[in-house]
């Protein structure tokens, strides 16, 4: 079937209508009230993972990884999604939300619950994380507590490596207030000219370069804060220290790069990317024991407001746990986990790397990591490729990868040895503009022909294709993914793959990457779906499809698994789906703006959420279709971002086998006996860890661990 943009998105005028036949049920128009904020739903989900580091059930070191992780979402909230807040409301926007919601309100419900939620991370560090990991061993002392042998030592620490990176700016009539970089932490000193008596203040910001806990002995650690406090003697000779208080500043972190800069984005970006370093405050977090007349100060200085101002017990960011977790204690850390190479590339154990195109001559190959290997499987596809002499052509996209990443060498490779090779390097993937600018240059030096996708458009599908020459027969291998061309993160984020030579699919792939690269119109395919043109569109007609099914009598079922669940058209064809009987369940890891379980409006819709060792990342859409069971997997989620202004793809699974492993991944997380949270009708999310008889319910992640074990899989080289 085709799949073309000629399905028109539902408007805003369509959502309320009620659909009515004389065979179906009269149904409910839906309330103003349907949808949840989405700035509070992902709050809620970052209380999900402070919930995690709660747990005394999960590994002590899991605990506190947890921690930083809940502290790094939050920052990044705070970059975009506060900060864009506090930009409508400065420029007098006040337009609501979907969710009925005010900007003025929103900002005022997040920062709230923001306040709770760091207090409540705050507590449960001091309070159980900390007395934890004592008793084993793992010491976070502050300087006064380090015995005279142990502050001499530091001391020299101090003398040799930190003082020579230090500069304190002084704040007078010659000086002005300098400067404060998001995200940093810094020091506010006082300090009194013991001649005059006069009283300044400075600010000394604490070097992001050296670790964020010191090294005492063993597993004893002090701040790095803590030791520049005590030795600030030695920064301000001669002056006497009145008082000196730790602060953190978080600014606006969002890029805005004009359409008109687009000809040349690579530069038009890295201008932004100076100005990002200066953009507004939108948090001050300060040590609880602040002097009123220092926070004032900073307060008046940076522009933030009373409720912009977190006063929290130190140490400030607790990012820097994360090198507590990377201690050799892996009696306090989740069973060491191995990946495996897929059963369906090597279907005996054996210690020689799978040839990976053959395989795919012959099936498709659908992978899911962390539990299958990436090394093994996508890497290693592109590799042999590379190094492959009838292969004459790979195309790429790269929107995140790592520092030193085997899928660039391998471009590189490809490239070097008279291959042609295209890369479409996505240079607005947030927070990685500045890795991916560099990727971009390393690629074009080595005669890789690098792309920046379409005008006002993100390319955030995951496509890989080479085509290469069997036997005078030229044919397509393609790779669609769930997940970024990223080896390292492949083993914490849980994704899915499809290595096909079908066809059709690699038809569809030639024709997107024609589009993507030079001026293709094409926007007609086979066994793909694809944003902006149909991915919305091609689902809610399924939708759709799905009431048609239940109406006439035949299996009606949908089930989503995604990150987030936010666009308003797609949303409201699930309701009218469920009002009509059909019953939906959704697995969302992040955001859902929509009801569950609200009588009269959703009686027929479930959610859960899976969170734990792995970031639950695959996104899979599944109509049971009469019987005919249909399901596609991709790069979107339901996202006003990702439907109107990125590139996305889905991909409609043929092979029966891959249909049920995908439903059978469904039936798990959905199974009331496996541990998740439930989204309840009045939008709490309530976490469900054991049955009626007390008995500990199965860990999702855990039990596909098992699993994928049990099988007769070849260990990864």
């Amino acid at each position: 079937m085709d799949e073309t943009d000629s399905f028109a998105p539902i408007t805003s005028d369509d959502t309320n209508e009620n659909v009515s036949s004389p065979e179906a049920p009269v149904l409910l128009a839906l309330p103003d009230d349907r949808f949840i904020d989405r700035e509070l739903s992902w709050l809620a989900f970052n209380t999900r993972v402070l919930e995690l580091a709660e747990d005394a059930n999960n590994p002590l070191l899991e605990r506190a990884k947890f921690l930083a992780i809940f502290a790094s979402n939050l920052d990044e909230f705070f970059m975009v999604r506060i900060a864009g807040l506090k930009r409508r409301l400065a420029a007098g926007i006040a337009t609501r939300a979907a969710s009925g919601m005010l900007p003025r309100e929103v900002h005022e419900a997040a920062l709230g619950h923001a306040h709770e939620l760091m207090l409540r991370q705050s507590e449960c560090f001091h309070r159980d994380v900390l007395p934890s990991l004592v008793s084993e061993g793992i010491e976070l002392v502050r300087w006064p507590e380090l015995s005279d042998s142990e502050q001499e030592g530091i001391a020299k620490v101090f003398s040799d490596q930190i003082f020579p990176v230090l500069t304190p700016l002084a704040v007078d009539p010659a000086h002005p207030f300098p400067y404060i970089s998001g995200l940093s932490l810094n020091l506010a000193v006082v300090v009194r000219n013991p001649d005059t008596g006069t009283e300044l203040f400075a600010r000394v910001k604490v070097p992001p370069v050296l670790p964020r806990f010191l090294n005492v002995r063993g597993a004893r650690f002090v701040p790095l804060e803590d030791v520049i406090a005590a030795h600030l003697h030695e920064l301000f000779p001669g002056m006497e220290m009145v008082q000196q208080h730790t602060f953190r500043v978080t600014r606006n972190e969002d890029l805005e790069v004009e359409e008109d800069d687009a000809e040349n984005l690579l530069q038009a970006l890295e201008r932004e990317l100076m100005r990002r370093r200066f953009g507004p405050a939108v948090r001050l977090e300060v040590e609880d024991s602040m002097d009123p007349h220092v926070l004032d100060l900073l307060m008046r200085e940076l522009g933030v407001s009373e409720s912009e101002v977190f006063r929290l017990q130190g140490p400030l960011d607790l990012r820097g746990l994360w090198g507590i977790v990377d201690l050799n204690r892996d009696e306090l850390k989740y069973p060491a986990f191995v990946p495996k190479t897929s059963y369906a590339l090597a279907e005996v154990e054996t210690s020689l790397a799978p040839d990976v195109l053959e395989v795919m001559r012959t099936k498709d190959v659908l992978v899911h990591h962390p539990y299958d290997s990436f090394s093994t499987s996508v890497q290693l596809f592109l590799e042999q490729s590379a190094n492959d002499p009838n292969v004459l052509a790979i195309k790429q996209t790269l929107y995140r990868t790592s520092g030193d990443s085997p899928i660039v060498d391998a471009l590189i490779d490809a490239a070097e040895s008279g291959k042609q090779v295209l890369a479409l390097v996505e240079l607005k993937a947030r927070f990685d503009e500045q890795a991916n600018i560099s990727w971009a240059r390393k690629l074009e030096q080595a005669g890789v022909h690098v792309v920046y996708g379409l005008v006002g458009l993100k390319t955030h599908c995951k496509l890989s294709m080479v085509v290469r020459n069997d036997g005078g027969k030229l044919r397509r291998y393609c790779h669609i993914g769930t997940g970024n061309y990223h080896p390292k993160t492949a083993r914490l984020y849980e994704d899915l793959g499809l290595l096909t030579s079908d066809p059709d699919v690699g038809a569809d792939v030639a024709n997107l990457f024609n589009q993507l690269s030079g001026y293709a119109m094409n926007t007609s395919y086979q066994r793909l779906l694809v944003a902006p043109h149909s991915v919305r569109s091609g689902l809610i007609e399924r939708i759709d499809r799905e009431v048609e099914h239940h109406r006439a009598g035949r299996e009606s079922r949908i089930r989503f698994k995604c990150n987030s669940i936010v666009d308003e058209a797609i949303i409201d064809a699930l309701y009218r789906a469920g009002q009509a009987g059909v019953p939906v369940d959704l697995v969302v890891r992040g955001i859902c703006a929509m009801r569950a379980g609200v009588p009269g409006l959703s009686d027929n819709v479930r959610a859960v959420s899976i969170l734990g060792r792995f970031l639950e990342h695959s996104r899979i859409f599944e109509f049971t279709n009469g019987g005919e069971r249909e399901v596609w997997i991709g790069s979107a989620d339901l996202m006003h971002r990702n439907l109107d202004r990125r590139v996305e793809t889905l991909v409609r699974l043929d092979a029966p086998e891959q249909v049920t492993e995908v439903g059978d991944l469904l039936d798990l997380a959905l199974d009331p006996e496996t541990a998740a949270w439930d989204l309840m009708p009045d939008s709490r999310w309530v976490r469900r860890t054991h049955d009626a008889a007390g008995n500990p319910l199965r860990d999702y992640q855990a039990n596909l661990i098992i699993t994928k074990h049990r099988r007769p899989t070849a260990a990864m080289p």
